[in-house]
């Protein structure tokens, strides 16, 4: 489900985070689908629980999740990610597409990246 990289400079929280929206955008994970509770999470990648419940709270902040009293959190399947973070991805691709283009990479070829990757049309 999700690996920890002990090595990677970012914080575990945010390594569970990532893998928790990575499931949810590839579609592995469906709304309404049940995340496994923070005590179970927690045992199964042997980390502090206080560190999955700050994932857990930051995706429903952003979101991706959403909680039931008593039940747990689901996945919300109507993703809302935050203006923030959806306009820091699109500079991304800004970045990569012009380092793609002066490296002599295509208007047409960089739009068939698109579609096979994300299923975008491109008119």
């Amino acid at each position: 489900m999700i690996r920890l990289d002990y090595r990677d400079a970012s914080p575990i929280y945010e390594q569970i985070k990532n893998g928790l929206k990575r499931l949810m955008v590839s579609g592995a994970m469906k709304k309404g689908d049940k995340l496994p509770s923070v005590r179970a999470l927690a045992t199964e990648l042997a980390i502090n629980p206080n560190t999955i419940q700050k994932a857990y709270t930051e995706l429903e902040n952003e979101g991706y999740i959403y909680s039931v009293p008593g039940r747990g959190s689901f996945a919300s399947g109507e993703v809302k990610a935050d203006e923030h973070r959806r306009e820091e991805l699109k500079q991304r691709i800004r970045a990569l597409a012009a380092e793609l283009r002066f490296m002599g990479v295509g208007k047409e070829e960089l739009a068939s990246l698109l579609e096979e990757e994300g299923g975008f049309d491109h008119d």
